[in-house]
């Protein structure tokens, strides 16, 4: 038997019952799903030291579990002393599976490990159904060793869901477990 993700099975098995019944859907191809997760990190350092963007890939690969990617830049900015093609950053964009483990990860280990953590806020999501949340330290996500980190840094996570509105993406990815500050 093939391995299923927690969180996939939760899915498929009460959160698309729960959310249909929220919303009153007539077909289950209406209930919004999870599309991807993408985990981006900028690394405005790497103009003056290139070593910055191979951590960030080693960082950002550990934590996804799947090889990330660096970010060139699109133009010359002259103040930043930035040219046109220059590595800044690092992404990678989980989907299927790996989405399903990262996020189980990210809310069951990382988020608790968050100082004075009581909640994400619900105030970044886009209009379109999409979340985005920011984390201040990589150091929250058990697969870094803090003896290791040469620069405490912070990293953007997006949720992308196939929810047309944010009241609907904002109830399933509560009910994948993303805990949300009480108003």
């Amino acid at each position: 038997m093939a391995y299923i993700p927690r969180l996939k099975e939760e899915y498929k098995s009460k959160i698309i019952a729960a959310l249909t019944e929220e919303f009153s859907y007539k077909n289950v191809m209406q209930v919004p799903k999870l599309q991807k997760i993408v985990i981006s990190k900028g690394v405005g350092g790497a103009v003056a030291d290139k070593k910055l963007i191979d951590y960030a890939l080693e960082e950002i690969t550990k934590i996804s579990g799947q090889q990330a990617i660096s970010t060139i830049s699109k133009k010359d900015v002259a103040t930043f002393k930035l040219r046109k093609g220059m590595p800044i950053g690092v992404k990678v964009t989980l989907r299927g599976d790996k989405m399903y483990e990262f996020l189980d990860r990210l809310v069951t280990a990382s988020l608790p490990r968050v100082r004075d953590f009581n909640g994400i806020k619900a105030n970044g999501f886009d209009g379109r159904g999409n979340y985005n949340l920011g984390i201040t330290e990589q150091i929250i996500f058990p697969e870094i060793d803090i003896d290791k980190v040469n620069k405490i840094g912070g990293m953007d996570i997006t949720f992308v869901t196939s929810a047309p509105t944010d009241k609907e993406a904002k109830s399933l990815l509560t009910e994948l477990g993303l805990p949300f500050k009480k108003n």
